[in-house]
């Protein structure tokens, strides 16, 4: 089927439909490249945890006593129950309902009653997966053999230095789950070919939606006030077949914002402190991806971090974080429902696309449609699937 596909379409049904792709989808892409699991802020305090879900896997996100974040999965090793059970909490040590079952903040087994003489608790604790930190964000990897994460590190390095986002917050953090397969979901967010028609609130401040407003001329007067106000002008486009290794993908591209926005909100105008050492609004917003499913919006006063996971073969999640200044105060330094305005009222219009989008996939009469010069990004996207649905990866997921 991937090698049938025609260049530039849209992909067949049974790729959003077939319950086989979607375990393979799980298997070949969720279970072997860097996701974005949260931020460090979330997590301040010793003890301190929160789960990271997609699909039947579930995660603990948490702290430990050495100022460790681990990753630990949450199936109990005594009869495999969830041993957290709600989103987040603190927790000095991690407790099994079921049976009482007990672990440090490190997955070892610490406590387990009545197991006999012979019974080893060194042997047995919550398995671990990878962790990987970029600049405060929380990224894990299930692959015994991922990609280095030092490769995203080193390669956004000096793009993100500027925003400090280390010491950074999360602000909000919301959900949005949508009715249609993880694929259409991205897809989407891939493509500002539906921003003009679809997303008003978006498009009057948003070079991308207007492709007449994103000139050559437009991008050499943001970028040549980068250093001015302390920004990076580097351009970095290492994604999907680009990327330097399997899962490993990372950009960074910066454009101009139109009629006269300094940021992403409402009006254009300013939502919060400049973050990090930025010293001065540049009229642009950066778009920032790591890892194959997480994008960011990068402002000068605050960020989103939009991160697509599967639930089901038909249903999908999209998680959003803003992040602000950590030192920010909310009711002073910020108002929370006008820092998240535009991205809500935008997700929830994407939503209501994307399902739409879907409904339209599952009709008998579905046929693939190419695409448009404004779906470039989608069709790099697509291409790097399909190349992976015919080369499919070797390292072992655990």
């Amino acid at each position: 089927m991937a090698a049938r596909q025609p260049e530039r379409f849209s992909l067949d049904q049974a790729f959003y439909r077939d319950p086989d792709i979607y375990r393979r989808d799980i298997e070949e892409i969720f279970l072997k490249t860097w996701l974005y699991a949260g931020h460090q802020s979330e997590i301040p305090n010793v003890g301190d945890w929160f789960l990271f879900e997609f699909d039947e896997e579930s995660v603990i996100i948490v702290r430990s006593k050495e100022n460790e974040i681990n990753a630990l999965l949450n199936v109990c090793r005594h009869r495999g129950s969830r041993v957290c059970v709600e989103s987040s909490g603190c927790s000095k040590r991690l407790t099994c309902r079921y049976h009482g079952w007990t672990y440090d903040l490190q997955g070892r087994l610490k406590a387990a009653a009545q197991m006999g003489e012979g019974f080893d608790k060194s042997d047995i604790g919550l398995k671990r997966i990878n962790v990987g930190i970029l600049d405060g964000m929380i990224y894990v990897n299930f692959a015994e053999e991922p990609a280095p994460f030092s490769l995203i590190q080193e390669g956004l390095a000096e793009c993100l230095a500027p925003y400090d986002l280390a010491n950074a917050k999360v602000a909000h953090r919301a959900s949005y789950p949508i009715l249609s397969n993880w694929k259409l979901a991205l897809e989407n967010y891939t493509e500002c070919y539906h921003c003009a028609p679809a997303h008003p609130e978006y498009s009057r401040g948003h070079g991308l939606a207007l492709p007449d407003s994103r000139t050559e001329e437009l991008c050499r007067q943001v970028m040549s006030r980068a250093g001015v106000c302390g920004l990076s002008d580097k351009t970095v486009n290492h994604f999907y077949l680009e990327a330097p290794a399997f899962g490993a993908d990372y950009a960074f591209d910066r454009y101009p914002l139109i009629h006269d926005h300094l940021t992403g909100s409402k009006d254009g105008q300013p939502l919060a402190p400049l973050l990090g050492s930025i010293r001065e609004y540049d009229g642009g917003a950066t778009d920032l991806q790591v890892g194959p499913v997480t994008f960011a919006l990068l402002y000068c006063d605050h960020v989103v971090i939009y991160r697509f996971t599967p639930l089901t073969k038909d249903t999908a999640d999209c998680d959003i974080s803003w992040l602000v200044r950590g030192d920010a105060e909310e009711g002073k330094d910020y108002d929370k429902e006008k820092l998240t305005w535009l991205w809500d009222v935008t997700t929830h219009a994407d939503k209501m696309i994307i399902e739409r989008n879907q409904q339209g996939v599952n009709s008998r009469y579905y046929v693939p449609g190419p695409l448009s010069e404004m779906e470039d990004y989608t069709w790099k996207f697509l291409s790097w699937y399909l190349d992976l649905m015919q080369n499919e990866r070797k390292e072992a997921a655990p």
